[in-house]
């Protein structure tokens, strides 16, 4: 089997080649909500794609942009290879935020989260292929346009092509540091919408009912659901309500966002917030939404995509770490499925989302030989016979 100093030699050949295809996917600009320009930087990633030999297919979607999906190799088993290719940031940003190299650092709109780890995937993929003594797993890559977003396109294909694999990796920013992550939390986003009665509130005040009151009653009980010492966070974002200052408010809205670590808090933390009642006689309590992001749990899969990691690292000198974050991505789906799903694999940096957003230039070609090894080890690893029972 190729060794994991094999592979590091290749990526460091190929260093330049590397980041030559994070510049030239960071300078064509690819904000979520605008199609057009999403999908430019789609049709740059299919041809880069195509060039370093994948089978592309992009998917077309109506109301964001496409999506690509790239296949190399024909061993088994699959390996998926996820990510998304849509950012933050407007059209436009590259001139307040201009593309550059400062050191060991690389800057730029979109760079850390996660252009670089599209391009880490990419040379793991050619120096898996191409320094292999033995057949490669079918390495599938699919590069999604509205994760930003919370997926809503790209969720049931991503799902889809995850149950045909035996194991994910997801390229998303690596934590502080370079560790990976092996649990996320789950994100819910609910809308708690209050109605009460109208009414002057200088005449007949008596005859209101303020939905402003009850929504206030409403956000203490709320906040009761906390518990950070179990990873479950609740957090009234956003209030609205009421017309006029003498008029008793009619109707009044909260937006929340809800976090856990486990299922089972999160479908506790659900039904709590599903089974809030008024505080007002005569006010009316609505709330819709949902967990829309289940969380990653650590499971045995996740233990154990991990642990080759770490044994990948250990050969290439990295001393791979694991840790949690309290943000999703598409690797929370997966492991809901049950699928064993590593995630943040991709750059070392930081900045995610901020203006300072860049990622560290000497761990790139490290992280490169990391996923290619874990690539061949796979491979490798679902190609022994089974065992005898005899």
């Amino acid at each position: 089997m190729t060794t994991a100093p094999e592979l590091l030699a290749y990526c460091q050949v190929e260093e330049q080649w590397l980041l030559e295809t994070i510049e030239a996917l960071v300078r064509v600009e690819s904000p979520t909500s605008d199609k057009e320009a999403v999908d430019r930087c789609g049709n740059e990633l299919s041809a880069r794609l195509a060039a370093i030999g994948g089978r592309v297919t992009r998917v077309g979607v109506a109301g964001a942009g496409n999506h690509v999906r790239a296949e190399f190799g024909n061993g088994v088993p699959q390996v998926l290879l996820l990510g998304h290719f849509d950012t933050v940031w407007n059209v436009g940003q590259l001139e307040r935020m201009p593309l550059r190299r400062d050191g060991s650092r690389l800057h730029g709109p979109g760079v850390f989260d996660m252009k670089a780890g599209i391009a880490l995937g990419m040379l793991a993929t050619r120096a898996a292929l191409a320094a292999a003594a033995q057949p490669v797993a079918r390495i599938v890559m699919l590069w999604t346009a509205d994760e930003e977003t919370g997926s809503k396109s790209s969720r049931a294909l991503l799902e889809a092509e995850a149950v045909r694999s035996d194991a994910v990796l997801v390229l998303e920013p690596a934590l502080p540091g370079g560790a990976l992550k092996t649990s996320r939390k789950g994100i819910g986003e609910y809308d708690l919408l209050v109605r009460g009665v109208a009414a002057h509130a200088g005449v007949d005040p008596a005859k209101g009912v303020s939905a402003i009151g009850e929504l206030a009653r409403q956000v203490l009980a709320i906040e009761t659901l906390q518990d950070l010492d179990r990873g479950v966070s609740v957090n009234v974002g956003i209030i609205s309500g009421g017309s006029r200052v003498n008029v008793v408010a009619e109707a009044a809205r909260a937006r929340i966002d809800a976090r856990a670590v486990s299922r089972a808090d999160a479908d506790r933390l659900d039904a709590a917030l599903r089974s809030l009642t008024p505080h007002l006689k005569g006010a009316q309590v609505e709330v819709s939404g949902g967990f829309e992001r289940p969380p990653m749990e650590r499971t045995p899969g996740v233990a154990r995509l991990f642990e080759l990691a770490r044994a990948a690292g250990a050969d290439l000198g990295i001393d791979v770490q694991e840790g949690s974050t309290g943000g999703g991505s598409d690797g929370n789906f997966c492991a809901a499925l049950g699928l064993p799903t590593l995630d943040g694999l991709g750059a070392v940096g930081d900045g995610a989302h901020a203006i300072h957003e860049h990622v560290e230039i000497p761990a790139l070609v490290p992280r490169a030989a990391l996923i290619a090894t874990l690539l061949v080890r796979l491979s490798a690893e679902h190609a022994q016979p089974a065992p005898s029972h005899s």
